[in-house]
């Protein structure tokens, strides 16, 4: 199976322009959150990529609340927030919004850690963990040395010890990756990313 993966599109007309073009070889798309800004203008920003035909699965972002993505996803995407979901026998689960909380309190959709710890014991055995924000320590940094990534996502990724965790949220760390055991952390960014899965492994 041939996934294409991004995050924080922010509303880039080019990298969106890029990304529909991509997606033609794509089986399904994944989408780790952040389409708009300051949660302005959602439909707009999806509408750059609305004409990505493949089967989209999203998270949201802090960007955008959950609810306003569920109003706004076009019909070929399954939104996630704190809940699984099966596509071809390729087991995922999201989980959307800054974790954790940010300084952005006027916009910005956050969870404190205990509650991002609540949504994901719902996580069992999963191929592809999606989240919007990478777990503490890992492609986690921003360009002032700072660590901004979540505990609680780090810990379900060693509990639940994915092949594949695909994240977001913290610009400077864009394409890179790293292993939480043998889980493969990658911060995905709008350029998009290629996967190729196996569901059957």
């Amino acid at each position: 199976m041939k996934i294409l993966a991004f995050s924080d599109l922010h509303r880039a007309a080019s990298a969106a322009r890029r990304l529909v073009a991509a997606s033609q070889e794509a089986d399904l798309v994944i989408a780790a959150g952040d389409f708009t800004n300051h949660r302005q203008d959602l439909e707009g920003a999806l509408g750059l990529i609305a004409d990505i035909a493949a089967p989209i699965v999203m998270v949201p972002g802090n960007n955008e609340s959950e609810a306003e993505l569920r109003a706004a996803a076009p019909t070929n995407a399954t939104v996630l927030h704190g809940e699984a979901y099966e596509f071809e026998g390729l087991r995922l689960f999201g989980l959307g919004y800054a974790v954790p909380v940010t300084p952005f309190k006027d916009w910005s959709c956050d969870l404190d850690e205990p509650t991002a710890a609540a949504m994901l014991a719902a996580c069992g055995d999963t191929d592809i963990l999606i989240s919007h924000s990478p777990p503490k320590g890992v492609v986690d940094v921003t360009s002032a040395g700072v660590s901004l990534g979540s505990t609680a996502v780090l810990e379900a990724i060693q509990r639940i010890a994915p092949p594949l965790v695909v994240c977001g949220h913290i610009h400077d760390c864009w394409r890179k990756e790293a292993m939480v055991g043998n889980s493969r952390v990658v911060n995905l960014g709008p350029v998009g990313m290629w996967f190729d899965i196996d569901p059957s492994n």
